[in-house]
């Protein structure tokens, strides 16, 4: 705890709510500091904010964080590279498929195997990252809608983020946490349906978004609450760090996917949205764009699905991809069973040593990034030549631009403090990793 006291300033850091109290009645200043939070998980995580008010202005606005730290960059480094993808995913638990994707394509850096993944695995990655980007964005404006009162939007945000879930649940056996993204490829093709219900969600997902804008778009109790609040133009952005849709609502178009592709999105058609608004109305005009850009590249990933294997052709590095959903859910398909039960034992030792020693991965380290729901989500994977991560740590986008709370908080009204937050979307499951 760190109380330092002067006439007219109080600053406060972590520590015993009641010291704070007590300092700011000492200090004799007409301040009122509020504890907001820390919130419940259900909202945006555990977050608590320490406003300084005058009045109902806030004249200061601290971050508290580590409520939810679950110590996932330390825990991957007493498990197999294949295993990482089982606490990666767990991160930010709103977009476990860009978790997956961006650690995956790190190992597969250090690997070397980068340019063998096959082209089936990478278009089903694509796939999925951007069904991903839609179920994260539909929670996000859902949310943002339950806070500021309009229970609608809660209500058909979380609607719209079923037809997503129901796919994931299809394709991986989970609806959150899948672990389906590994290196060298993925767990598993496309199960028998799959193709029919993602044709489905494109035939009805754009009526819905539809219903979705002519509830926000020009609702004059939402264009109040939107509009000019929470101001953070381009160069507070670059200053702080800010990428994803908060950096394209202030007018820059920066996309990974265009800027830096990977995964062969050089090779899809889909546009960038921007606004120059700056605010957290542009903020939610942005992401209702990409919604709509997020099914023009889910199109194409099903036109560009051709028959082929889901797993790099290297068996010291690649688990059997040829799995079945089964009773008790994700399992080996009975054929691979039949192969190392009864019909080498060279296969079953194989299958036992890939399963619980894993690969080794060549000395080095490297950074890979994709461009999640909420900005860029990147990876720092190092390795010591061993058959674990000897260091792995994440360039989460929410924990950098909660640094953007003071910039587009301080001045303005405390009741717009939640739309500010909202509009950042933050998830302390990735901040706290």
């Amino acid at each position: 705890m760190s109380t330092n006291v002067t006439e007219d300033y109080i600053d406060a850091s972590g520590g015993d709510w009641e010291e704070v109290i007590a300092a700011a009645q000492e200090s004799g200043a007409e301040r009122l500091v509020v504890n907001m939070g820390p919130q419940h998980p259900s909202t945006h995580g555990v977050l608590r904010l320490i406003l300084t008010l005058d009045g109902e202005t806030v004249t200061d606005a601290r971050v508290g964080i580590g409520y939810l730290h679950t110590g996932i960059e330390k825990n991957m480094e007493f498990r197999t590279w294949t295993q990482g993808t089982t606490f990666v995913t767990r991160m930010d638990y709103l977009t476990p498929i860009f978790n997956e994707t961006a650690y995956c394509l790190a190992v597969e850096k250090l690997l070397g195997i980068t340019d063998e993944i096959p082209d089936r695995a990478t278009v089903i990655r694509v796939l999925m990252m951007e069904l991903n980007r839609m179920s994260s964005h539909f929670v996000a404006m859902a949310t943002f809608g339950m806070e500021l009162g309009a229970t609608t939007i809660m209500t058909n945000g979380f609607r719209e983020r079923e037809m997503v879930l129901d796919i994931f649940e299809l394709i991986t056996g989970l609806r959150m946490n899948h672990g389906y993204i590994r290196p060298g490829g993925v767990a598993q093709d496309l199960p028998n349906g799959a193709i029919n219900q993602i044709r489905e969600l494109l035939r009805e997902m754009p009526k819905r978004i539809q219903i979705l804008r002519k509830l926000l778009d020009s609702n004059p109790l939402y264009l109040a609450r939107t509009r000019d609040v929470a101001y953070l133009d381009l160069a507070g952005c670059m200053s702080l760090g800010v990428t994803g849709p908060m950096l394209r609502a202030s007018g820059l178009g920066w996309d990974l996917r265009k800027a830096k592709p990977y995964c062969g999105y050089e090779n899809y058609e889909f546009d960038v949205p921007v606004s120059d608004g700056c605010d957290v109305y542009a903020r939610y005009r942005v992401r209702v764009a990409e919604l709509e850009q997020s099914l023009r590249i889910i199109e194409q990933c099903l036109d560009r699905l051709q028959p082929g294997p889901v797993m790099v052709d290297d068996p010291k590095i690649g688990w059997p991809a040829q799995l079945t959903l089964g009773p008790d859910g994700l399992g080996n398909s009975p054929d691979h069973i039949a192969h190392i039960m009864g019909g080498s034992m060279e296969a079953l030792i194989h299958h036992f040593k890939i399963v619980t020693e894993g690969f080794r991965v060549p000395e080095g380290q490297t950074y890979a990034a994709v461009e999640s729901a909420k900005g860029e989500l990147g990876c720092h994977a190092v390795s010591d030549g061993g058959t674990r991560p000897h260091r792995v740590h994440f360039r989460d986008p929410s924990f950098t631009h909660l640094q953007a709370v003071a910039a587009m908080c301080e001045g303005g009204s405390v009741a717009d403090v939640i739309a500010a937050v909202a509009s950042i979307d933050p998830v302390m499951g990735g901040v706290d990793r």
